[in-house]
């Protein structure tokens, strides 16, 4: 990390300024526009439109219909070209030759008719999504209307989608690498590891719309996120009118899980006015075992010194209210006005026990222990965004100026009473509680702004300011004898508080460019950190200030209308989260406890990204990236020595990624298609750690296949398979797991209802074990949880069918809420 004192706002004024230049050119173009209609007259969204040169057919521009059936081509070059539309189960159709020249071309509307194998007797085209797409610079999940969605959690869908795994701590990771920005409709969430993994479990799939995973983003993302973005955009209503949704459903593995939901949205010429609410109360389990080996080297012999073995059981138990209010104003056609809340009350309790042995080196018991561990927490958060967009108009095209201010309060109380009986050597009691108070206030302000800059060429620019206060207090109680009773004392030796100031200044500027058969962008981005950390402990307080550039750039050329190949290079970074910089410790039990690092520095990384794509469908991609000081998890000894474990995160040195993606779509019948992702990726760590040098790597991949089946009268089935090979993740090495899920759906009461029935991991074999190696420590652990769940669901939708369309907001304060919370 690089850190500099030089004039920062004076580099992020230069960007700004940037924007002002424009780049005239006197080639003549117009805006092709037109509309894609089915047989009966009805509207066909999302279909492939694309721009064809006449002479030879050769693709110029692809873009997609929108929820009313039309689309747009902006600053087409003069020349004669043909439009061609397609949708899945419809035959493509093509325009009329016509000629662009400096006034706009208005196409006649393209009718698609459905292909021959639709037209069956009894089948009904409905022209639905596929549940994964792969597009130019991104994966997308369909979960809505998919039968697997029915009563999951978000982080189930998650772990089903191509290319993302899960670790044994919550940790996401995508293509094998971890450091990944979390949007929820725009918002990046204030959480990392297991926090945010618990948020996701709160959050039903039955509210998602779609997950987009993109690998390689522009300039105008925060460039937090080195391994890429997970964008979890939610189901919002379009309609006219008055309508709402109300969905319910119950599953069990080895408890229940039941989740309610109802929507609703009034939308009228100028007002839009929207809200949901979904209560969730879900009841889970897991289990650890755990092996370690301690090792000494006297006189340079590694030798054993000591086992020990742990097995660990949990229920826990989550209540959770959440809702969202707001309203679009439209004061005029080209301004709008909008106010969004957002809140979340989040009720937890658990109970984990924990029977320990400790062993000599010869196999003998020299320590036996039973842990309780009963924990319960109160999580309450709210968030208010106010957001304004006007769009301008020229000869050039439309210019758009948008305007974001947030403000997001996020509490937690926890209470944790962790009693341990020691049964040998000797009879024993210890009681140790803890009350954890974490407050934590983020404000932000944004504005982003583009233009054209000419027929062919546009400007994309805008900055960011965002404020950032934590403040955390933990305190620990220990029994202390007073005259004939035992009173609860504050310990001073565990006790601590934790206050951290951040202030973030950014700003970017992006140029994009189109040409015939040509499109290009370069994007640079600049960001300011001001960072102060004030632990209870002077000693540990830090104060760090650093700007840094984070250019970027992304160049594609179609060949022909089946083969286009995509080039993409970005510098990105990932700051520490507030919780792993917190240096609190979470008692597991009496040998193993969690904590954060103050210590933390942030990793930067370099990505290049080359994809190509045949017939708009199948897809190889190759991809480099090199990230400097990596942020791992760790589990190693603790400095305290006396064979106690903690679970932290450390720096290493440097972390390379190597990986091949290959998507393959494939029709088997028409009834039958499949999707089918394979990521060949190739980690290499080097560091130190714990006295351990660490250099190396290990090839492993990813498969995930997906098969959706139309059937008729309104039924649909998924059936997804995944499989994760024998990895390595730093000091880790993780053996094979996977796991099948299916599901099936029905449409009834004359479409306006859903029922949908699913089983996700049919075999129990979704599992983790592992293994920990250092010089001096190797731990096995196997690791279960509830994962194997029978649901059935309910959704009926009601009011107006008229669709009208409506904008997604994304606030300013999404970077600093991804980093807010835990390990």
């Amino acid at each position: 990390m690089k850190t500099s004192y030089s004039s920062p706002r004076a580099a992020l004024l230069l960007l700004s300024g940037l924007g002002l230049a424009q780049v005239s050119y006197a080639q003549s173009a117009a805006t092709v526009s037109g509309a894609v209609r089915s047989s009966t007259g009805a509207v066909i969204d999302y279909a492939t439109v694309t721009l064809h040169r006449a002479q030879d057919s050769t693709v110029v521009k692809t873009e997609f219909s929108d929820d009313k059936g039309q689309f747009a081509f902006e600053a087409a070059p003069a020349g004669q070209y043909v439009v061609s539309a397609s949708q899945v189960g419809f035959a493509r159709q093509w325009s009329r030759p016509f000629e662009v020249g400096s006034a706009k071309v208005a196409v006649p509307a393209l009718t698609l008719v459905a292909s021959a194998a639709t037209q069956l007797k009894e089948v009904k085209v409905t022209g639905t999504r596929p549940q994964f797409e792969r597009l130019a610079d991104r994966t997308v999940v369909n979960v809505e209307n998919s039968p697997l969605s029915a009563g999951n959690t978000s982080l189930d869908v998650l772990r089903r989608s191509p290319g993302v795994t899960v670790d044994n701590n919550d940790n996401l990771a995508l293509r094998g690498r971890q450091g990944l920005l979390v949007l929820i409709d725009g918002k990046r969430q204030p959480m990392t590891g297991s926090e945010l993994a618990d948020y996701l479990r709160a959050l039903p799939a039955d509210q998602v719309k779609n997950i987009e995973l993109i690998t390689n983003p522009p300039a105008k993302y925060d460039a937090q996120g080195g391994a890429g973005i997970i964008a979890i955009n939610l189901k919002k209503d379009q309609k006219l009118g008055t309508n709402g949704s109300l969905n319910t459903s119950y599953g069990y593995g080895r408890y229940g899980k039941y989740t309610a939901g109802l929507s609703l949205n009034h939308r009228r010429k100028k007002l839009n006015v929207f809200g949901t609410y979904t209560f969730a109360d879900r009841r889970n389990w897991n289990a650890l075992t755990i092996n370690r080996d301690f090792f000494d080297y006297p006189d340079n012999v590694k030798t054993l010194v000591g086992k020990s073995y742990q097995d660990n059981e949990g229920r826990s138990h989550g209540r959770s209210h959440s809702w969202k209010a707001g309203l679009d104003y439209y004061l005029t056609e080209r301004t709008v006005l909008g106010v969004v809340a957002n809140g979340l009350a989040l009720q937890t309790d658990s109970r984990g026990t924990n029977n320990s042995e400790l062993y000599a080196p010869d196999g003998s018991t020299t320590g036996r222990y039973q842990s309780t561990n009963l924990r319960n927490g109160d999580l309450p958060n709210y968030s208010l965004n106010a957001n304004f967009r006007h769009t301008f108009k020229d000869s050039l095209g439309t210019h758009e100026l948008t305007a974001d201010a947030d403000y997001a309060r996020y509490e937690a109380s926890r209470y944790q009473q962790l009693d341990t009986r020691f049964t040998y050597p000797a009879e024993t009691l210890d009681r140790l509680t803890s009350d954890q108070r974490n407050d934590l206030t983020i404000q932000s302000v944004k504005a982003d702004y583009t233009r054209p800059l000419s027929k062919t060429s546009r400007l994309e620019a805008g900055s960011k300011v965002s404020w950032v206060l934590a403040d955390n207090d933990l305190l620990f109680k220990v029994p202390v004898r007073a005259g004939a009773i035992d009173e609860l004392v504050r310990d001073p030796r565990r006790s601590n508080r934790f206050r951290y100031d951040e202030n973030i200044l950014a700003g970017y500027v992006s140029v994009s460019q189109n040409l015939p058969q040509w499109t290009l962008q370069v994007g640079l981005r600049g960001e300011q950190t001001n960072a102060i950390g004030k632990p209870e402990a002077d000693s540990g307080r830090f104060n760090r200030h650093y700007f840094q550039l984070f250019p970027s750039a992304a160049v594609k050329h179609t060949f022909s209308d089946k083969n286009e190949t995509s080039l993409s290079l970005s510098r990105r970074i990932d700051r520490p989260s507030y919780g792993q910089l917190n240096p609190f410790k979470s008692y597991i039990d009496a040998t193993t406890y969690g904590a954060g690092n103050p210590d933390l520095r942030p990793q930067t990384s370099y990505n290049l990204e080359l994809t190509h794509t045949f017939a708009q469908k199948y897809s190889l991609g190759v991809s480099y990236a090199v990230t400097s000081r990596p942020i791992v998890g760790t589990v190693q000894p603790a400095p305290e020595g006396g064979r106690v474990v903690v679970s932290t995160t450390q720096n290493l040195d440097r972390q390379y990624n190597y990986a091949l993606t290959l998507t393959a779509p494939v029709e088997l019948a028409k009834w039958w298609s499949v999707y089918n992702n394979v990521v060949l990726y190739y980690n290499q760590f080097q560091g130190n750690l714990a006295g351990t040098r660490l250099n190396a790597g290990r090839p492993a991949f990813n498969l995930n296949t997906n098969s959706t089946f139309v059937l008729g009268h309104d039924w649909k089935a998924d059936l997804n398979a995944s499989y994760d090979s024998k990895n390595r993740y730093a000091y880790f090495v993780s053996r094979a797991q996977g796991q099948v899920s299916f599901g099936v759906q029905k449409s009834v009461w004359h479409n306006k209802a859903t029922v949908k029935l699913n089983a996700t991991d049919v075999f129990f074999t979704n599992k983790t074990r592992a293994t920990v190696l250092f010089d001096n420590y190797v731990e096995r652990f196997y690791q279960r949880y509830e994962s194997r769940v029978v649901t059935l669901s309910l959704n009926y939708r009601f009011g107006n069918d008229k669709v009208a369309p409506t904008k997604r907001r994304g606030g300013g304060a999404e970077d600093e809420k991804r980093r807010a919370g835990g390990n």
